[in-house]
């Protein structure tokens, strides 16, 4: 989908530059993104934040089962 209509960039390319280690800054300044009407800015995080493998999107925890 595209995510910057102004840039037409779309959200696949968003995250194939995250997933490369680039952050939203550098996206930004790389495609564009965000930096004329701002209006897909918080899109644009959202993507960057799920693609981030510094982040992790969930963690799962065990809980021991009570004897």
């Amino acid at each position: 989908m595209i995510v910057c209509v102004c840039r037409r960039v779309s959200d696949r390319e968003i995250a194939r530059h995250a997933r490369a280690g680039m952050d939203f800054d550098d996206i930004q300044f790389e495609l564009g993104v965000a930096s004329q009407c701002g209006q897909c800015e918080s899109c644009a995080r959202d993507v960057v934040a799920q693609c981030c493998p510094s982040r992790p999107v969930a963690a799962i925890q065990r809980v021991p089962a009570s004897a």
